[in-house]
């Protein structure tokens, strides 16, 4: 992965995915993202808390910065239409 792509993936780590520029989003098109479940507490928050290739990849991210992969939905980002 390219130093770009890389600071591309950081940046939108704990974005809301809404929150995108069309940029952004054509660049992580066909990347997996993990959001927080929905709950009364964590519906406002929607923040991208990993991003990977693959699922096992946003698992993976998301065990390294010490969060519960079960308490997560994971979407694969689509072109913006």
């Amino acid at each position: 992965m390219s130093a770009t792509a890389s600071q591309s993936l950081q940046r939108a780590i704990g974005r809301s995915p809404d929150r995108l520029t069309l940029e952004e989003r054509a660049r992580l098109v066909g990347k997996y993202v993990a959001l927080e479940v929905y709950t009364p507490e964590t519906l406002p928050l929607r923040r991208i808390e990993a991003i990977g290739d693959t699922l096992a990849d946003c698992v993976r991210m998301l065990k390294s910065r010490g969060l519960d992969p079960t308490h997560f939905e994971f979407s694969q980002l689509h072109p913006a239409m």
